[in-house]
């Protein structure tokens, strides 16, 4: 049976409405600056996933109604990383002679002298969350996957995509590939506000902000995924 032919206004309605939302969800999400109520916003989504229920040709990898989670998987696929995925030492010695234990042993790695001047640092707080890897290419995310082994690691792009922040699609010009690697964390506020609500409800609480993310980030099931912050 051949597919419904997509009258050209419906086409027309489902890309503004993908424009319109993904804009408001940047304004939600990541500049914490909406523009519109949340039940606007509503009204708009059940509008789009309206028409791609209509005119299932309608749904791209980028639309919005695509972060609310899919089928639950059996299993993870494996991924291969092109590069390695390499970690960061943790450091337990966090004294004066740990500090200094460091700097000797950047001094030996760039071969410096004892009376070579002083090696400037730069310190950063890190995020500690799940290490993940996101693949894009002619600017869609097409694959997520974790750092797993450092070589190999888990495909988990369905999860990925209900991240609210996460652009599905890079805007202006983007690289034929890019590869972006980071953490995808839980913050404490929003690890409160998770809590609050499942023990309000009766329902487990999360141990950590960490323990969440990852947990989320690893479910089967995108649907639960998409309920963690």
């Amino acid at each position: 049976m051949p597919d419904k032919k997509i009258p050209d206004d419906c086409r027309l309605r489902a890309a503004q409405l993908r424009e319109q939302l993904n804009w408001h969800g940047d304004r939600y999400y990541i500049f914490d600056s909406p523009e519109i109520p949340d039940a606007e916003y509503d009204r708009l989504f059940q509008e789009l996933q309206a028409l791609e229920a209509a005119y299932p040709e309608l749904m791209t990898p980028d639309s919005p109604t695509q972060r609310v989670g899919g089928k639950p998987l059996e299993a993870f696929a494996s991924v291969r990383h092109r590069i390695a995925m390499l970690s960061i030492h943790t450091e337990t010695d966090t004294g004066p002679e740990g500090a200094r234990a460091f700097d000797a042993q950047v001094r030996r790695e760039l071969d410096l002298d004892t009376d070579a001047a002083p090696v400037e640092y730069a310190c950063e707080l890190k995020f500690d969350g799940l290490a993940i890897s996101l693949r894009y290419e002619q600017g869609l995310l097409v694959q997520a996957a974790t750092r797993g082994d450092g070589e190999t690691g888990e495909d988990v792009t369905q999860n990925v995509r209900t991240i609210k922040c996460l652009p599905l699609r890079l805007r202006g010009e983007a690289p034929t590939v890019l590869e972006v690697r980071g953490e995808a964390y839980m913050s404490r506020p929003d690890f409160e506000r998770y809590n609050t609500r499942q023990r309000v409800a009766g329902l487990p609480t999360l141990v950590n902000p960490r323990n969440g993310a990852a947990g989320a980030i690893r479910q089967l099931d995108s649907r639960q995924a998409a309920k963690r912050p």
